[in-house]
């Protein structure tokens, strides 16, 4: 059975627009409510260590097979690029710019 953040990734995964909990109660038929999903994100712990606690398996398993061969890279890169100049399409929109506190 998936659990709630597979449910969560899933979705945001496989949506080509704007995702909120109304569109993840909506397409669900209103199993999971809206209150349920805003409920659900407040828990969900962020930040360094809960992504490590999430992509540790995985990288630990990719390590193993690194292991076995004579040579190999492991790159993980959670890094945005600014492209000041790029046209907003169905994929690409302005994202909110940390470091210039502006989008």
């Amino acid at each position: 059975m998936k659990t709630d953040m597979d449910l969560y990734t899933d979705y945001l995964l496989s949506s080509f627009g704007p995702t909120t909990a109304t569109g993840l109660s909506k397409m669900l038929d209103k199993a999971v409510s809206h209150a349920d999903v805003i409920r659900f994100l407040s828990q969900v712990e962020s930040g360094s260590k809960a992504l490590w606690e999430q992509v540790k398996p995985f990288v630990r398993s990719a390590e193993k097979e690194l292991d076995k061969q004579e040579s190999g890279f492991l790159v993980i890169d959670d890094s945005i690029i600014e492209k000041a100049y790029s046209d907003e399409n169905g994929l690409v929109t302005v994202h909110y710019d940390h470091s210039k506190a502006s989008t």
